[in-house]
């Protein structure tokens, strides 16, 4: 897969056959237009191209709104789309500027003279150009002007729930790591790096590896306690994580740390992976540090057992 960074460096095509959005996570919804598009450029000989923005639109024209996090960086965004197989990703600068262009304005510079599109696949409720004004109707019409033929996927076709990259979120904010997941068509990944904490784990036997994430936009799932995987230098460890304030520690602050079963090298400073499978519990106060320890044995069988079963 080529990524180009801006319009200057893409080459337009013979035979693009193009799809745009954010796709946020490249949930379930989103696969099922991506095979679309794969199909189309394989049944017309031509090649594929997903044109999409960064940074998040909602970043840079609510710049005050702190709220939105993502399911996927775009770097782990590229390296998704990479083993999907999409011949040419281009992440367009997303600026005020940018989103000042009409819709026509929007398909005659990106679309024609940028990119060379001759199918566009776009979901049922597709919006672009300027305040999302550019409709499924209106890009019809505009295929017409412009030469390109347009092809929809219903939200039937997508799935008949509605797949939306918004519920995900939701849903994973809320700790509901079943539904998110199953949206996903995958178990959903934090990656970060191991840095020093309080060692207050391995005081009591449960020694933790505290985790940073550099991007301040990827979403981390709501307080709990997870059976997770952890991937470190290429090996898959089981694992729980704790993502919570630590409410039994005197000291407490917001945390995101991983218990790694039969583990014990060093590896602060290292970038980790946490793939998240199951929710335990809920963060809970415990009235001694003993009960603590209790639970977290307990919490340690279960996951286990859990993760065991995921295996197989």
């Amino acid at each position: 897969m080529k990524v180009y960074r801006s319009l200057e460096e893409f080459t337009p095509l013979e035979n693009a056959i193009v799809t745009q959005g954010t796709f946020d996570g490249v949930h379930l919804g989103h696969q099922k237009i991506l095979s679309q598009l794969k199909n189309l450029a394989g049944m017309e000989g031509g090649e594929t191209v997903l044109l999409t923005f960064f940074p998040h639109p909602r970043m840079v024209l609510q710049p005050d709104d702190n709220g939105l996090k993502l399911l996927e960086t775009i770097d782990e965004k590229i390296e998704h789309l990479k083993q999907i197989g999409i011949d040419h990703l281009l992440i367009l600068p997303f600026t005020r500027d940018f989103s000042r262009l009409t819709a026509e304005a929007f398909v005659q510079q990106i679309l024609i003279d940028g990119i060379g599109t001759k199918v566009m696949v776009v979901g049922y409720d597709h919006r672009f150009g300027k305040n999302r004004e550019g409709s499924f109707l209106e890009l019809n019409t505009l295929s017409r002007e412009f030469g390109f033929r347009v092809e929809e996927i219903s939200a039937e076709d997508i799935d008949a729930v509605t797949i939306s990259s918004t519920k995900i979120r939701q849903a994973l904010v809320a700790g509901d790591l079943a539904t998110a997941n199953s949206f996903l068509g995958y178990s959903y990944r934090v990656e970060g790096k191991v840095v020093h904490g309080h060692k207050k784990g391995a005081g009591i036997g449960f020694p933790t590896a505290n985790i940073h994430v550099d991007a301040a936009y990827k979403l981390i799932p709501g307080d709990g306690v997870y059976a997770v995987e952890v991937i470190v230098g290429g090996k898959r460890y089981q694992a729980m994580v704790n993502i919570g304030s630590q409410p039994t520690f005197s000291e407490r602050s917001h945390a995101f740390e991983a218990h790694i079963f039969n583990f014990s090298e060093s590896i602060y400073g290292e970038n980790i992976e946490v793939v998240f499978h199951y929710r335990l519990r809920n963060e809970l106060r415990f009235e001694s540090i003993d009960a603590l320890r209790q639970q977290l044995e307990k919490d340690k069988f279960e996951a286990l057992k859990l993760l065991s079963n995921h295996a197989k």
